[in-house]
C-alpha cells in the first residue's frame, strides 16, 4: 500500500486479520516462566517467538520498550533485532515508548522511532501530551509526512491517570477531551489533504479506562484516528469492555493483549492459539 498513511493501513490490516495486538513484553516474571534468562538474549528470544506466533494471525504487535531498555544498550540492540524480524514478517509495529519532549528533543524522538533510516523505526509510537499537545508537533508532522502514526495518551487504564485526564480546563472541558479534540483537528487536516479516511494521530484509550469517554466529553467516533485499547486480560478488561467503551468506533480499535497472551507461552503454537481465541472474542464484541 505505497503512499497510504498508517491509519488507513492499520484499519485495512485489522479488518483482514483481526483487531488483536499482541504485546512483546519481556517482563522478568514472564521470562522466568518461559525458562529464559532475564537478560538481553532472553528478551530477544521472547520477542522472536511472539513475532513468529503473530505472523499471519495478527496485523500488528506492540513491543513495550521499557522491558528492553532496562538492559541498556544490549537490550536496545535486542529490540532492534525484534523490530527487524517484525518487518520481515509483514507485521505493523506500535512501539510503546510513551515519548514526549519539546522542540529539537521531540524531533529527535521522531527521528528515532518514525524515520525509516533508524534501526528503531516503527510504524507508530506512543506519545504523552502532558507537555502540551502542541509540543508533539515534530512527532505528528513526521508521522503525517512519512506514512507513520502516533498514539497519544488520552484515557488510560491506570487509576492514577484520572487526576490529570479528568481535570477541567479554563474552557470548561476535560484535559482528555482537549487532547482528543486536538488529535481530531490534526486528523481532519490530514484527511482533507490526502483523501484518506483515517488520520495519523491515534488515541490510547484503555479498555478499563479510569474515566468513561462519554463522562469526560471525549468523542471517539469523530476523531478519525485509530484507537489503541490496552487493558485486556491481566488488567481486568474483556471483550464486553471494548464494546462498551468503543461503541460506534469499533472498526478503528486495536485491542492490545500482553501478559495474558504471554502466559500461553513459550510454545509458539500455544501463543498462536491464544491470539486466535482473543481475535474471535474481540471481533464478535466489536461487531455487536
Amino acid at each position: 500500500m505505497r503512499g497510504t498513511g498508517f491509519g488507513a493501513r492499520l484499519v485495512a490490516a485489522t479488518a483482514a486479520v483481526g483487531p488483536v495486538c499482541p504485546g512483546i513484553d519481556p517482563h522478568p516474571g514472564v521470562l522466568r516462566d518461559w525458562g529464559l534468562a532475564d537478560d538481553p538474549d532472553g528478551a530477544r528470544e521472547l520477542g522472536l517467538r511472539v513475532v513468529e506466533a503473530a505472523a499471519g494471525t495478527a496485523a500488528v504487535v506492540k513491543p513495550q520498550v521499557a522491558f528492553f531498555e532496562r538492559y541498556g544498550s544490549s537490550g536496545v540492540a535486542a529490540l532492534e533485532v525484534v523490530l527487524a524480524r517484525c518487518r520481515e514478517a509483514g507485521l505493523l509495529v506500535i512501539a510503546d515508548a510513551k515519548r514526549s519532549d519539546i522542540g529539537s528533543s521531540a524531533a529527535g524522538y521522531a527521528d528515532a522511532w518514525l524515520d525509516p533510516r533508524s534501526p528503531l523505526a516503527a510504524d507508530a509510537v506512543t506519545v504523552s501530551p502532558y507537555l502540551g499537545y502542541g509540543a508533539l508537533a515534530p512527532l505528528v508532522d513526521a508521522a503525517a509526512t512519512g506514512g507513520r502514526g502516533v498514539f497519544v495518551l488520552c484515557l488510560t487504564s491506570n487509576a492514577e491517570g484520572r487526576v490529570v485526564q479528568s481535570a477541567v480546563t479554563a474552557a470548561g472541558t476535560s484535559v482528555a477531551a482537549e487532547v482528543a479534540a486536538a488529535a481530531a483537528a490534526d486528523n481532519a487536516a490530514h484527511t482533507r489533504a490526502t483523501g484518506e479516511a483515517v488520520g495519523p494521530v491515534g488515541l490510547v484509550v484503555g479498555a478499563t479506562a479510569a474515566v468513561d469517554p462519554g463522562a469526560a466529553g471525549v468523542d471517539l467516533v469523530s476523531t478519525r484516528g485509530c484507537l489503541l485499547a490496552p487493558g485486556l486480560g491481566a488488567q481486568g478488561g474483556g471483550p464486553a469492555d471494548l464494546a462498551r467503551v468503543f461503541a460506534g468506533a469499533g472498526e478503528r480499535v486495536v485491542a492490545a493483549v500482553g501478559r495474558d497472551l504471554l502466559t500461553a507461552g513459550p510454545a509458539v503454537a500455544a501463543l498462536r492459539d491464544r491470539i486466535h481465541r482473543y481475535t474471535t472474542d474481540t471481533q464478535a464484541a466489536l461487531r455487536a
